[in-house]
């Protein structure tokens, strides 16, 4: 059975305190030597062996790095010892920031760049130089063999305007154009590691989908009470 919501729970009335919308987890150590001990997440007990504690390690490369050791909690030295129990409820980022699995998320415009390979011709090797090293991030190169400026990332702009900028500093307006496509965008998810960014960005569409049928059947209720009036709501049980 799927863990639910705390809020739309029936079993408890929606506390959060009932094997179908909560988790409790349990974890005692104590340090006994002289070395300290990291007490870290993979000292949790779950009472549900499905819900556990997300493991950063990167198994494909088979390396066991410190991240494998879970997230420190707390670092003991001898004679300490922790013992606590924690409840974990399954919830939403509407009702509050710690359930959101997103860390960032950015939208940008793709941009589209015109390079005028007549103006740019008329450059030294040293003004190619200064104009690619201009821009903040590596959007231009200079190609090794035939020595001419070509984009090297365009996803790289950040529409700083500051390649626009050297250019007329030159002398040389118009020796690049950047525009961005209204049709064409970059959309960067960064997540908090409980859900991987491909999966939490499907599961959103997922959510968008049904809030637009709900509109969509909102709308076609409000048609039918406006053609069929009482007959129309009679139909819908109203």
């Amino acid at each position: 059975m799927a863990m639910r919501f705390s809020r739309d729970c029936d079993a408890c009335d929606g506390d959060g305190q009932c094997e179908y919308c909560s988790v409790e987890f349990h974890l005692r150590a104590k340090c006994i030597n002289d070395q300290t001990l990291d007490v870290t997440s993979k000292d949790l007990y779950s009472s549900d062996h499905t819900v556990v504690p997300v493991d950063f390690s990167d198994s494909s490369t088979g390396i066991d790095n410190g991240e494998s050791k879970g997230i420190i909690i707390v670092k003991l030295r001898r004679g300490q010892e922790l013992i606590l129990r924690a409840i974990a409820r399954k919830g939403i980022g509407k009702d509050h920031a710690k359930w959101s699995p997103a860390a960032t998320v950015t939208f940008m415009y793709e941009p589209d760049i015109y390079i005028n390979e007549e103006l740019m011709e008329s450059l030294t090797l040293e003004e190619k130089r200064e104009f690619v090293e201009s821009s903040p991030t590596k959007v231009f190169d200079i190609h090794p063999t035939t020595q001419q400026v070509i984009i090297h990332d365009a996803e790289a702009y950040t529409y700083d305007d500051e390649v626009i900028k050297k250019a007329e500093a030159m002398g040389k307006p118009g020796l690049v154009e950047i525009h961005a496509k209204e049709d064409s965008f970059i959309f960067t998810v960064e997540t908090t590691g409980a859900v991987k960014a491909s999966q939490l960005f499907l599961n959103a569409i997922d959510i968008l989908k049904q809030k637009l049928d709900a509109v969509r059947l909102s709308a076609d209720t409000v048609e039918a009470d406006e053609q069929f009036g009482e007959l129309g709501a009679h139909m819908r049980g109203g």
